[in-house]
C-alpha cells in the first residue's frame, strides 16, 4: 500500500478489528478502493473479504452501503459490527416504520459507518432518494455470484445493480464472492459493468477442509457415523435434496440423540427464523436444511458440512463445503454419493424448464460434479482445477489418503450396455438399473418372468460381480455419458458414446469403490476441534473461556462469535495475559472489543 493509504487503513485495522496486518490481497483491495476505484473480488470463505469493504468505509468520508440478499441475517451483521464499535444499520422488510425512520436519520446525520441494504430496497424509489441527500463513501456488493443467471444463488434483483454506477458515477463499489468458475466472474463483471475495474482472485483453496466422498450405502447410518466417531456434540450442517428429506432427516438424527433442526422454504418464516437464530447463538447444533440455508452465515465453528444428495454443481458445492471451518481449524466436508443421484439430477434436467441451451449449461455442471466423484486422483486438486487454479496433491482428502484402485471395465461395460441393448431391439420395453441388473445376475423375479427376460441371451452373464458392483459399474456409465436416462420412469437409453465401446473399440476404466470410507482422525468430542494444538494447561482454561462467552453472548443475545472467534480464545488461554493492554495485543481484539469485554476475560482468567 501506498504511504498515503497505509496509515489510516491500518490505523483502522489495529483499532477497530485488533489486527496488526492484512492478509494476502485484502492490503491491494482496500488501497484501491479507499483511492475511489472499483474493484470485483473473489475471495474463499473466511479470507476476510469483508474487511476489504469495511476498512475503506472507515476510513473514506460518507457511509458504506453494502447490497446483501441474506435479509435474515442484516441483524447479526450488525450486531457483530457494533461489538466492534462501528456504527452500523439496516434497512429491510423486517423492520416497522419507527425502526426505519431511525436508520435514515442516522444515515443523513452522518451517525451510520456502514449501511447494509437488500437487492429489493434499490427499487423503492423513497430509499433512492434517501442515498441521494447522504454521502456514501462506497458500495459493496455481497454475494456478488447473484447476479449470474444461470448460477446456483441466481437473484433477479442484482440485475439492476448496474445502474448503482449510472446514478453515483463518483461513488466506487466492490463487488465480492467466495465462488466463481472463470464464466461467472465474466458474467459478473459484465452484468455489474465492471469491465475496467481491479479484479482479484485469491486462491480458492481452503486447506483445512478435509473433502470426501462416500458411496451411499444407508446413508443415513453412515452420516450418524460421523456425527458421533468424529464430531461429537459439534456444530454442522446436513444438506437434503428435497423438504421431504430435510424434516425426515431432522427427526431421525433427534431421535438418535443429535441435536438436529429442519431448514427449508417450506417452513413456516417465524419457525426457520427460529432455527436459524439458535444454530447461530447456541453451539453443537446440527442443521438439517436445503439448499436454501446457509449462505452469508458467519458463524466460524461450522466443523462439518455433510451432503446426503449430489449437489448439481461443483460451484454450489464449494460455497456450501465452504461454511465448514471459517475459523481455519480442521472441518469436514462429506458427501454420500449413490446411483439413484444420478440418474435423479439427469431426470431433473431433461425436465426443467428453459431451452436447449440451458439445459446443457446444467448438463455441464452436472459433468463436472461427477468427474468430482469419480476421480481416482486428488479431490482438492480437481476442485481447484475446475476454478482455473493448478494445484498439487494435497495429502487430507480421501482419495490421498487412501488411493482408489481402478480397473478395465470395458467388460462390464459391454454387458450392461448389451443388456440395455437388448431390452429395448428385442423386447421393444426400456427399464432402470434394478431390473438391468437382475438380468445380468440372472435373477428370475417375478418381473423377470413376466417379460420373458430371462430368455434373453444376456441372462446370468454377470455373475462375477456382486449386485452393489453392478449398480457402481450403471453409475459410473451414466456418469461417463455412456448411458443416458429418458423419460418419467426413468429408463436408461445408449447414447451415441455407447457404440465404440460395444464395438470393442473403446476401452472404459472404472474407479473401484472402497470397501469401507477410511477414518483419518479420532476426534474428541465438543470443542476437540478448537483445542488442536492447544499447549498443555490451556484446555481447561479455554474452556473456562468458551463457558463464559456462551454467558455473555446469551445475555447481549448475540451469536457467540459476535463475542470472539475460537481463535481468539485459543490465543488468550495460551498467552494468559494479565491487564488490559496485555490483553490489548491478542489478535482481534481491537479497542471496542477489550472495552466491552476486557474486565470479563481477565476475571475469567484470574479464577482458579
Amino acid at each position: 500500500m501506498t504511504a498515503a493509504a497505509v496509515e489510516p487503513a491500518l490505523e483502522v485495522l489495529r483499532r477497530v478489528f485488533g489486527y496488526d496486518a492484512f492478509r494476502g490481497d485484502q492490503a491491494r483491495v482496500v488501497e484501491h478502493v479507499i483511492a475511489g476505484g472499483d474493484a470485483l473480488v473473489l475471495m474463499p470463505t473466511g479470507a476476510g473479504k469483508s474487511l476489504c469493504y469495511q476498512v475503506p468505509s472507515l476510513v473514506r468520508p460518507g457511509v458504506g452501503v453494502v447490497v446483501s440478499p441474506l435479509i435474515a441475517l442484516m441483524q447479526d451483521q450488525v450486531d457483530a459490527l457494533t461489538a466492534l464499535g462501528v456504527r452500523a444499520g439496516f434497512l429491510n422488510s423486517t423492520q416497522d416504520p419507527d425502526q426505519r425512520r431511525a436508520v435514515e436519520r442516522d444515515f443523513l446525520a452522518g451517525e451510520l459507518d456502514l449501511l447494509y441494504l437488500a437487492p429489493e430496497r434499490l427499487r423503492v424509489p423513497s430509499t433512492l432518494s434517501l442515498l441521494d441527500r447522504g454521502q456514501i463513501a462506497l458500495f459493496a456488493i455481497d454475494e456478488a455470484h447473484c447476479v449470474a443467471q444461470w448460477g446456483h444463488d441466481f437473484r433477479p434483483d442484482y440485475l439492476m445493480l448496474s445502474e448503482l454506477h449510472q446514478r453515483w458515477p463518483d461513488v466506487p463499489r466492490i463487488a465480492l464472492t467466495a465462488t466463481a468458475t472463470d464464466a461467472t466472474h465474466a458474467e459478473i463483471a459484465e452484468r455489474l459493468d465492471l469491465g475496467g475495474a481491479l479484479h482479484v482472485v485469491a486462491s480458492f483453496d481452503r486447506p483445512n477442509i478435509q473433502y470426501r466422498i462416500a458411496p451411499k450405502d444407508e446413508p443415513r447410518a453412515q452420516l450418524l457415523q460421523l456425527l458421533r466417531d468424529e464430531h461429537p456434540g459439534e456444530a454442522g450442517i446436513v444438506y437434503c435434496l428435497s423438504r421431504r428429506s430435510v424434516e425426515q432427516t431432522a427427526t431421525w438424527l433427534s431421535t438418535q440423540g443429535v441435536n438436529a433442526l429442519p431448514y427449508h422454504a417450506g417452513l413456516d418464516a417465524s419457525v426457520r427464523a427460529t432455527n436459524q437464530a439458535r444454530f447461530l447463538r447456541e453451539d453443537g447444533l446440527v442443521m438439517v436444511a436445503t439448499i436454501a440455508f446457509g449462505m452469508g452465515i458467519d458463524k466460524p465453528d461450522v466443523r462439518f458440512v455433510a451432503h446426503l444428495d449430489l449437489p448439481k454443481s461443483v460451484e454450489g458445492y464449494y460455497q456450501e463445503t465452504g461454511r465448514a471451518g471459517r475459523d481455519g481449524l480442521p472441518s469436514t466436508a462429506w458427501l454420500a454419493y449413490g446411483l439413484a443421484d444420478v440418474v435423479q439430477q439427469r431426470k431433473m434436467i431433461n425436465e426443467s424448464d428453459g431451452d436447449l441451451a440451458h439445459r446443457r449449461r446444467l448438463a455441464q455442471h452436472l459433468d463436472a460434479m461427477l468427474a468430482l466423484c469419480e476421480t481416482v486422483s486428488c479431490r482438492r486438486v480437481q476442485l481447484l482445477a475446475y476454478f482455473g487454479q493448478a494445484s498439487e496433491p494435497c495429502g487430507n482428502c480421501d482419495t490421498c489418503l487412501v488411493p482408489p484402485e481402478t480397473w478395465d471395465g470395458t467388460v462390464a461395460a459391454q454387458k450392461v450396455l448389451s443388456t440395455v441393448y437388448r431390452l429395448d431391439r428385442e423386447r421393444g420395453q426400456r427399464f432402470g438399473a434394478g431390473q438391468v441388473v437382475d438380468v445380468l445376475l440372472g435373477k428370475r423375479t417375478a418381473k423377470v418372468e413376466q417379460h420373458a427376460h430371462h430368455e434373453l441371451s444376456v441372462f446370468g452373464v454377470g455373475s462375477e460381480l456382486s449386485e452393489g458392483e453392478w449398480r457402481g459399474v450403471v453409475r459410473q456409465l451414466l456418469a461417463q455419458g455412456l448411458l443416458a436416462v429418458e423419460g418419467a420412469y426413468q429408463v436408461f437409453v445408449l447414447t451415441e458414446a455407447s457404440r465404440p465401446v460395444l464395438a470393442g473399440e473403446q476401452p472404459v476404466l472404472l474407479r473401484k469403490d472402497p470397501v469401507k470410507q477410511a477414518r483419518t482422525r479420532s476426534r474428541g468430542g465438543r470443542g476437540a476441534a478448537a483445542a488442536v494444538d492447544l499447549p498443555a494447561g490451556a484446555a481447561p482454561v479455554f474452556e473456562r473461556l468458551r463457558t463464559w462467552r456462551a454467558a455473555t453472548a446469551k445475555e447481549q443475545g448475540v451469536p457467540a462469535y459476535v463475542v470472539f472467534h475460537d481463535a481468539t480464545l485459543r490465543e488468550i488461554a495460551t498467552v494468559l495475559p494479565g491487564s488490559l493492554p496485555e490483553l490489548g495485543t491478542i489478535s482481534g481484539i481491537g479497542e471496542g472489543k477489550l472495552a466491552k469485554y476486557g474486565d470479563g476475560v481477565l476475571a475469567t482468567l484470574a479464577q482458579a
